[in-house]
């Protein structure tokens, strides 16, 4: 099976739907599929659910879904970078979701490996427990958070070959591992497309049986989503 599509917007083709759920794998703008993101945009769907650890920023990443108001729904651990994101759910034209961001991360885990649901300590006695399940375990207190899935996760590798098999560096690594296991489709944009079987599989970190398509996207854009760097003091003789 042919799983390697020439430009993004052929490989979305023919998966994407109005009201569809979609996990966007990477951190903050790292290890974001960007290719991916602006098919889905020209794509026009609308009414989408999306699952990501954060909104992008104004202007990139999937703050540009946004800025077309195609994200009916996010189910996120952090927003705090996009102005439009809390603009527009404050005059309640987005439903968020929010997420302590390790349970985020297990809920994903979760539904990539057939667990409905499981207990954590996290959230325990706060808002995010309210209409939970509580149970105690050995005397102290869990909630009960359930998986999450998607029809469709995107997702960003800095190596990849044509069976899918992926690689992912740094940062990236996050949350596009778990992604890939848990949509019903996956389709990876990959930095460096190379010849099959060139990967040691030691260093394969989402087997290639997990991902349906895959686009090269070589030499993506990579933002910085906020500058931290001090002025350099003079040296002193």
């Amino acid at each position: 099976m042919r799983k390697v599509y020439p430009t993004a917007v052929e490989a979305v083709a023919g998966l994407l739907a109005d009201g569809m759920t979609i996990m966007s794998g990477g951190f903050g703008l790292c290890g974001i599929p960007t290719g991916l993101i602006e098919a889905i945009r020209l794509s026009g769907v609308k009414g989408l659910t999306v699952i990501s650890n954060n909104a992008g920023v104004d202007g990139a990443g999937l703050g540009l879904l946004l800025e077309s108001r195609q994200i009916r729904r996010m189910v996120s651990s952090y927003v705090g970078e996009n102005k439009l994101f809390a603009k527009q759910y404050l005059s309640s034209d987005l439903e968020l979701e929010f997420n302590p961001q390790g349970t985020l991360a297990e809920r994903i885990r979760a539904g990539g490996a057939g667990i409905p649901a499981f207990f954590t300590k996290t959230g325990v006695g706060t808002i995010v427990a309210e209409g939970k399940e509580v149970r105690a375990f050995n005397g102290e207190n869990f909630v009960m958070e359930t998986a999450l899935a998607a029809d469709l996760a995107i997702v960003h590798a800095w190596k990849g070959d044509a069976e899918g098999n992926l690689v992912y560096r740094k940062t990236a690594r996050n949350f596009n591992p778990m992604m890939a296991t848990a949509g019903n489709v996956t389709i990876a944009e990959v930095e460096h497309l190379v010849e099959t079987g060139s990967i040691d599989p030691d260093h394969i970190h989402t087997p290639g049986i997990f991902v349906s398509r895959i686009v090269h996207v070589p030499d993506p854009e990579k933002r910085i989503e906020q500058r931290t760097v001090r002025i350099r003091q003079k040296e002193t003789v």
